[in-house]
C-alpha cells in the first residue's frame, strides 16, 4: 500500500463482487509492478484492504468508474481517488462509437485485438474468478486500460476537452453513483392501487372495442387489428405490407374521428403501456427498502445526455393526467421534501451568449418577458399590445428556430399558412440578426469539419 501511495497513479480493476482486485503501477524509475488480491487467498482484513485501496491517497486509473463506485457504496466503502476513467474518455473522444468496453476501445485505438481468453466477458469481468486463466485475463485487461490511459489523456488535451472531462464528466461519476445508490422512494400501495384501476379501465375499454368490432379479437395483435379496422369496418388505410396493415400510432391518430373504435384502441394502448411499464414495472423493480434504483448511462447518447435504464425513469409521461398520477407515486423520505428546479428559457439564453446577438442579450438582461418582447418586435406592436396568441406564436418561433424548424413545420405548430410562418421567421431574424449569422456559420463549420462542438468542445 505504501508503494501505491507513492506512485503517480495506479491502474486498478475489480471484479463485480469485489472478491478480486488487480493493481498495476510503476515503482521507481520505470519498473512496472502488478499486484493482485483475491478474497479467497488474502490472509489479512479484506475490508480494510479495500478501504485503503479506494481512499483518496491512492490515485487510480480505472474503467467504468461510476459502476465501480456504486458497488463500493453498496459495500459501505470509500469512492475516492479516481483520476481517470478510460470508458468515459473513449466516449468523449468518439461519442458515436457505441461500444466502450476495454477490448473494443483497445482495438479501435491500437488496431489490434487483446490476447484474452475468448470465453470471458472483457467488459464486466463477470466470468472471472480465482483461476490461472482468469488471472491472466485480469492482467491483460489492466495492461490494456493503462495503455488506453497513456493514449487518451494527451488526446483529451489536444482536443481541448480537459475542462469537460476533469471538471464535469469525471466528478459526475461519483454524483451519479450516489444517486443510483440512494434510489427513489415509491409509494407501493398507491402504485398497486393505480395498477388495479388501470386493469378495470382496460377491461371496460376491451368490451367497448369488442362491441364496436362485432366480436372479440386480440387487440394487441397489429395483424388482427388491421383486419378489423380496414377490412371488416372499411376504414381508410395505407399500403398493406407482408405482415398486414400498419396500425401504428401515426396511422390511428389520423383515423381517430373516423370511428369510435379507433379512439378506444388508442386509449387502450395508453392504459396498457402505463400499467405494464410503470404500475407493474416499477413494483417489480422496487427493492425491499421501497426504493427504485435506476442506472444512469453516461456513454449512450451522442450528445452527452444521460440515459436512464433498468428501469427507465426519464420517459414517465408528463403531459397527461395519468402521467401526473404516476409521478405522484414518487415520494420523499420521512421528514424530507422533493424539490423541482428548472432553468428559465435556458436554450435561448445559451443561444444569446453563443451567437453574441446584442438585441437578444439586452432582452434577457432587461428581466422582462422574453417571449412577449419577441412578439412585440416580430409583430411590430407596443409591448402592452401583445396578445396571448401573439406571445404563444412568438414562443413557438423562439424555440423552433433554436432547433432549425422549417416554415412548413412552424405553420403547423402555430396554425398559420406557410407564407405567414416564413414571414414570422424573417421578422425574427431581422430582429436578432446575430442568430442567423451564428446559425449559418455553424452549418458551414459542420460542412468543413464534419462535426460541430459545444461550448465545452464536446464534438
Amino acid at each position: 500500500l505504501s508503494l501505491f501511495r507513492k506512485a503517480e497513479h495506479v491502474t486498478l480493476l475489480a471484479l463485480p463482487d469485489l472478491s478480486g482486485v488487480i493493481v498495476d503501477f510503476v515503482a521507481g524509475e520505470s519498473t512496472a509492478v502488478s499486484a493482485e488480491f483475491y478474497f479467497s487467498r488474502y490472509e489479512g482484513d479484506w475490508n480494510a484492504l479495500l478501504r485503503a485501496l479506494f481512499s483518496d491517497d491512492i490515485k487510480k486509473v480505472s474503467h467504468n468508474v461510476k459502476d465501480l463506485q456504486r458497488t463500493l457504496l453498496e459495500n459501505d466503502l470509500p469512492i475516492e481517488g479516481f483520476i481517470f476513467d478510460t470508458a468515459l474518455a473513449g466516449y468523449l473522444l468518439d461519442a458515436t462509437a457505441g461500444k466502450y468496453d476495454i477490448a473494443s476501445l483497445f482495438a479501435a485505438c491500437f488496431h489490434q485485438t487483446l490476447a484474452e481468453p475468448k470465453h470471458l466477458d472483457p467488459d464486466a469481468f463477470s466470468m472471472l474468478g480465482d483461476t490461472a486463466e482468469a488471472e491472466t485475463a485480469f492482467h491483460v485487461y489492466t495492461s490494456a486500460v493503462d495503455a488506453l490511459y497513456e493514449a487518451f489523456a494527451p488526446e483529451l488535451e489536444k482536443r481541448e476537452l480537459h475542462e469537460l472531462y476533469y471538471e464535469v464528466e469525471l466528478p459526475l461519476c461519483a454524483v451519479l453513483a450516489r444517486m443510483e445508490h440512494a434510489g427513489m422512494r415509491v409509494d407501493a400501495n398507491a402504485l398497486a392501487a393505480f395498477g388495479s384501476e388501470m386493469e378495470v379501465q382496460l377491461k371496460t375499454l376491451e368490451q367497448h372495442i369488442y362491441e364496436e368490432a362485432g366480436g372479440p379479437f386480440n387487440i394487441n395483435s397489429p395483424k388482427q387489428l388491421g383486419v378489423i379496422l380496414f377490412e371488416k369496418l372499411g376504414l381508410p388505410h395505407g399500403k398493406k405490407t407482408k405482415t398486414g396493415w400498419s396500425t401504428n400510432a401515426d396511422v390511428l391518430e389520423k383515423l381517430r374521428y373516423e370511428a369510435p373504435i379507433v379512439g378506444a384502441v388508442l386509449e387502450y394502448r395508453q392504459y396498457a403501456k402505463l400499467k405494464s411499464t410503470y404500475a407493474d414495472g416499477l413494483l417489480k423493480a422496487m427493492d425491499p427498502d421501497g426504493r427504485v434504483r435506476t442506472s444512469f448511462q453516461m456513454t449512450v447518447t451522442a450528445t452527452g445526455r444521460l440515459s436512464s435504464t433498468e428501469p427507465n425513469l426519464q420517459n414517465i409521461p408528463t403531459r397527461t393526467d395519468l402521467g401526473s398520477e404516476i409521478r405522484r407515486m414518487f415520494i420523499p423520505a420521512e421528514g424530507c421534501v422533493l424539490v423541482d428546479a428548472d432553468y428559465s428559457q435556458i436554450e435561448l439564453r445559451l443561444l444569446a451568449h453563443m451567437a453574441g446577438d446584442e438585441a437578444m442579450i439586452a432582452a434577457f438582461r432587461s428581466g422582462g418577458d422574453f417571449h412577449a418582447e419577441t412578439a412585440a418586435k416580430v409583430f411590430h406592436v407596443a409591448p402592452d399590445q401583445v396578445t396571448h396568441e401573439m406571445r404563444r406564436q412568438a414562443k413557438a418561433v423562439n424555440f423552433g428556430i433554436v432547433y432549425g424548424i422549417s416554415a412548413f413545420s412552424l405553420s403547423q405548430d402555430i396554425g398559420v399558412s406557410v407564407a405567414e410562418a416564413k414571414a414570422y421567421m424573417e421578422a425574427y431574424f431581422a430582429t436578432f440578426p446575430g442568430v442567423r449569422t451564428y446559425m449559418d456559420a455553424i452549418v458551414e463549420r459542420a460542412r468543413e469539419q464534419g462535426y460541430v462542438e459545444t461550448l465545452f468542445h464536446r464534438r
